[in-house]
């Protein structure tokens, strides 16, 4: 929830032609939509939860998606200056950070309540190293959000998963949109706004 609504703060770093609706609308519609999932979350019913879940998550997703295409779209008018440019950025790329690790803790080995019902991570999209560890205190290791922010960081900044092999063709395919939207941003954004200064 932190990282949506993170997700959705951020948004007001980016110029105001760079969003579809109003600047507030998404700093609005995440709280409220996250309301509902809080409410089946304490109720028990985990599947609807997970459904509401991955509603919000698609829809924070669909709207990083549109404003780094208006973005690149407004590019060669050059109506931001090179320090919109570079918050945008900047903005765009931490979003995608967020909105990727909480993909990644939404979808591998079930989500985190099947995770949880578990003794251990045994089987999953991403082989983490706890896994690979035999006995001690390793035995009963399970993947938290960190684990997938750290994850969705490297495959943001280094454009490969570094310690965390990929093992499902559903986890390759999101990280390699993954890399094409931090490329998309640091590459050609980033650039065009240093080439400017």
């Amino acid at each position: 929830m932190v990282a949506l609504l993170a997700v959705a703060a951020l948004r007001f770093a980016l110029p105001s032609g760079l969003s579809v609706g109003p600047d507030w609308a998404m700093a609005v519609a995440v709280p409220v939509m996250l309301v509902p999932t809080v409410v089946l979350h304490r109720t028990q019913r985990y599947d609807a939860n997970r459904i509401c879940g991955y509603i919000i998550t698609g829809v924070v997703t669909l709207d990083m998606v549109l404003s780094l295409a208006l973005l690149i779209a407004r590019l060669p008018d050059k109506k931001e200056s090179p320090r919109e440019l570079l918050i945008a950025a900047a903005g765009l790329w931490v979003s995608n950070i967020l909105v990727f690790a909480s993909w990644y803790w939404r979808l591998d080995a079930g989500g985190p309540h099947a995770r949880d019902g578990r003794d251990r991570h045994e089987t999953g999209a991403f082989l983490f190293p706890q896994m690979t560890i035999d006995g001690g205190r390793h035995r009963r290791w399970k993947p938290g959000f960190v684990d997938y922010l750290f994850l969705a960081f490297n495959t943001s900044t280094a454009f490969s998963p570094t310690d965390v092999p990929v093992l499902s063709r559903w986890a390759k395919a999101m990280m390699m949109v993954q890399s094409s939207i931090s490329l998309g941003t640091v590459a050609i954004l980033a650039a065009r706004a240093v080439n400017v200064l």
